[in-house]
């Protein structure tokens, strides 16, 4: 075993190989830790780290599970049914592989468009995933790790399509994915912090997540978006959000020092007045 891995490793290829496969499994692995942060940020506080730990190793089981059947993974690639209607840019020759992005976009896009409904409408309601609402806590935990399996197995049936598509050597696929679960693990709970912390960042985020869900859905249906135009889109976003929270720290900064100075002044005000009644009263 480990002879076959000097020698695949002994090829320069395999390294750059190597390489590409943990940029691409990281970059693949943002939406599924944007929504594991979403979710696990509406559960109560001491039970969030716990489930975003647990929906990432389970997202890491599932991929080394689908990596050693790529046999069967590889399958699902081949056509179920068709429909016999094609046209420009989209198919309707469906695979398993396109049900199952179908039916994850379509998941996607239902809790995306939940979620931006909470945020907007205050109204209390009876969703089992309200974080102030601590005798459901077990049905929360529960529930949230439902939602976190259904996406990881989305995510990763693509993410391993993917390192298909780009080496032969399952040893490689394996330790790319190895260490960008490591990366998603030591990222968590600094994004999810980040985002409960910031409420318009929670907005984007499920923009983001709105979007992915509507590329998956046109995927199944043949239509290929590149991932870079994603990406490049939610980079922008992210960085016009940068923009506006930095501009608002400095409103907020600016705001807190003129309440300061005028306290200040008020302050010598008084102290001016003080002095001038007791000079009058020595008089």
């Amino acid at each position: 075993m480990f002879e076959g891995l000097g020698a695949i490793f002994s090829d320069p290829a395999a390294w750059a190989a190597l390489i590409t496969l943990v940029v691409m499994e990281v970059v693949l692995g943002i939406d599924n830790l944007i929504f594991i942060s979403i979710l696990s940020n509406k559960l109560p506080p001491e039970h969030r780290q716990r489930t975003r730990r647990i929906g990432i190793g389970l997202a890491l089981v599932m991929r080394l599970g689908l990596l050693a059947t790529i046999g069967w993974i590889v399958g699902l690639t081949a056509p179920v049914f068709d429909l016999g209607l094609s046209g420009a840019g989209f198919e309707t020759a469906f695979s398993w592989r396109d049900l199952i992005l179908i039916a994850g976009g379509l998941f996607l896009v239902w809790k995306a468009t939940k979620e931006i409904h909470h945020s907007v409408d205050t109204t209390p309601s009876h969703d089992l995933l309200e974080k102030d609402k601590k005798d459901v806590v077990i049905n929360n935990v529960g529930s949230a790790i439902f939602q976190i399996i259904l996406l990881d197995l989305v995510f990763s049936i693509d993410s391993i399509l993917t390192a298909v598509g780009m080496t032969d050597h399952v040893p490689i696929m394996m330790i790319a994915v190895v260490i960008a679960v490591l990366c998603m693990l030591l990222a968590a709970d600094p994004l999810a912090n980040f985002i409960d912390k910031n409420p318009t960042v929670v907005m984007l985020a499920l923009g983001f997540l709105l979007m992915i869900g509507a590329v998956l859905i046109a995927d199944g249906f043949g239509v290929h978006v590149p991932k870079g135009y994603i990406y490049a889109a939610m980079a922008f976003s992210a960085l016009v959000e940068a923009l506006n929270m930095m501009s608002r720290n400095a409103q907020s900064k600016k705001a807190k020092a003129q309440a300061a100075r005028a306290e200040a002044d008020a302050a010598e005000v008084r102290a001016e007045k003080a002095e001038a009644e007791a000079a009058a009263e020595q008089a």
